[in-house]
């Protein structure tokens, strides 16, 4: 046998094991498999394998690294657009997930890290309304752990600077209140002292039962009143002829938002309008009853001041 003809025979024995073990590689269905196809550049094989995995039920650590390779996939073979959409589903669907800078090119660190700046504080809104509903129904123990979950995001190192500011700053003050409630109200109770003597004795008069969703008012005890952080009042349109004085009542929620305002006393009809209107756009550091924010009434007083 020839020097070439032992050449060419062990060239097609190479051939048919890296093409037995291609084969079995594509026969596996797994993260693992998925990502060797992407390594050998085979990556519409490795994208097919992704999809059939992105629609089953994986643990959270697979499903992880099944949104990274599939948006590695889409932008290796063009598909931009799909890319970015599939990395917008994977922040959202693992909002603090930060892939290993290893796995990725310097442009996509940018993409992801541009992805979670815009998306991360409307999810951490979402969760914390998430997180409110549970603790409204008097689930506390998913409470306690939706708001351990928006107080994790909040401390994101990528969103610092929005975090420091209202709205965030202010849902994590929310967030820390109801958290901590919610730890107390879920804990189990003590357990049962052994029994003591029976002793009769009038029995002192049981404290009022807070209800921390009604509306409280500056005729209530023990409530921390509300400070405004954006009162602006509007100017009025031409010369004030007299002097003229008037009330308008807004209702601020447990988040500091006014959600309705409503003229008690008109100030003037070329005026009155534009009050409703900018109080309505006003913002506070909600009422608190003992550490938790309520809802308040509050009454402000409108002086128009002639003009000398």
């Amino acid at each position: 046998m020839t020097k070439e003809a032992r050449r060419f025979i062990a060239a097609c024995a190479i051939a048919i094991v890296v093409s037995g073990a291609y084969q079995e590689l594509q026969a596996q269905v797994s993260v693992a498999a998925a990502r060797e196809l992407y390594a050998s550049a085979a990556y519409e094989d490795a994208l097919k394998m992704l999809e059939q995995l992105h629609r089953g039920n994986q643990a959270r650590e697979e499903r992880q690294a099944v949104g990274l390779y599939r948006i590695l996939c889409l932008v290796a073979v063009g598909r931009a657009a799909e890319a970015d959409q599939a990395l917008e589903t994977l922040v959202a669907q693992e909002p603090l997930y930060r892939p290993s800078t290893d796995d990725l090119s310097p442009r996509m660190r940018t993409a992801f890290s541009e992805a979670r700046k815009r998306l991360l504080p409307s999810i951490i809104q979402q969760q914390y309304r998430d997180a409110k509903a549970a603790y409204d129904r008097q689930d506390h123990a998913a409470a306690a752990s939706a708001f351990a979950q928006v107080l994790e995001g909040l401390r994101d190192p990528e969103i610092a600077h929005a975090a420091a500011q209202p709205p965030l700053s202010d849902l994590k003050t929310l967030a820390l209140g109801f958290h901590d409630l919610s730890v107390k109200a879920s804990a189990p109770p003590p357990p049962l002292p052994a029994p003591a003597p029976i002793v009769v004795t009038a029995a002192p008069a049981a404290p009022p039962t807070r209800d921390y969703r009604r509306t409280y008012t500056v005729d209530d005890e023990g409530v921390v009143l509300p400070t405004p952080v954006k009162q602006s009042f509007p100017r009025f349109a031409g010369k004030v002829p007299n002097a003229a004085t008037g009330v308008i009542d807004i209702l601020i929620n447990a988040m500091g938002v006014v959600e309705s305002a409503t003229l008690r006393v008109p100030v003037d009809p070329r005026y009155d309008n534009q009050l409703v209107a900018a109080a309505q756009r006003w913002q506070y550091k909600p009422a608190t009853v003992e550490g938790v924010p309520v809802k308040f009434l509050k009454s402000v007083q409108v002086n128009l001041t002639p003009d000398r």
